[in-house]
């Protein structure tokens, strides 16, 4: 089945003016090791070309969480080596993956190390930010992830999700907001809580 999780693309969003150069593998993949805890809104541009908007929340190692605005009513967790995606409206049972067969997992790893031998199969620059693809080198069949960052400081922007269905998700964040308490309980794929009940 296609992953729809907020397994995503960014598309950057109001990116400096200021002259900027490529981004080494090493200085970004400081850059995610060096993130706890994160949050931003996102708009998500999904597989069938419609518009998703909602807040994002990150606490690595592990755990993601997609809260969509409504009148969507999906949300999207990532936590317990799982992905469950959680749809309101719909009467049929939580979709779960694990959590290692999606390029999320990338992100979310222990230790980030995009300097592994066949990880990453693209690394450019269009003259504003750093495009980094990358993929599970051992199960490059379980798809790929674009990342785009800007420099001075190292930002994450977005990223795109290449899932093994064919699926592409484009992720687009707001201002990544890092640091602050995130309760372990948001990022529970056996249930649902509220993201206002942190």
């Amino acid at each position: 089945m296609k992953l729809p999780i907020a397994i995503l693309i960014f598309a950057l969003a109001a990116l400096p003016a200021a002259a900027a150069e490529k981004l080494s593998l090493g200085a970004i993949s400081n850059y995610l090791n060096g993130i706890a805890t994160a949050q931003s809104e996102f708009t998500q541009i999904n597989d069938d070309g419609t518009i998703s908007t909602g807040t994002v929340y990150i606490k690595r190692p592990g755990k993601m969480r997609f809260e969509y605005n409504p009148p969507d009513q999906t949300l999207v967790v990532a936590g317990n080596q799982a992905v469950a995606i959680f749809d309101k409206k719909s009467n049929v049972p939580n979709e779960t993956y694990p959590l290692h067969r999606t390029p999320l997992s990338i992100i979310l790893a222990p230790r980030v190390d995009l300097s592994r031998a066949r990880m990453v199969t693209g690394h450019g620059f269009d003259g504003t930010a750093t495009q980094v693809t990358a993929q599970d080198p051992d199960n490059p069949e379980y798809g790929n992830i674009t990342m785009s960052f800007t420099g001075a400081p190292v930002e994450l922007r977005q990223w795109t999700v290449n899932d093994a269905n064919g699926g592409q998700t484009t992720v687009i964040l707001g201002e990544l907001k890092l640091g602050g308490s995130l309760p372990n309980r948001l990022f529970n794929t056996g249930g649902s809580s509220s993201g206002s009940d942190r």
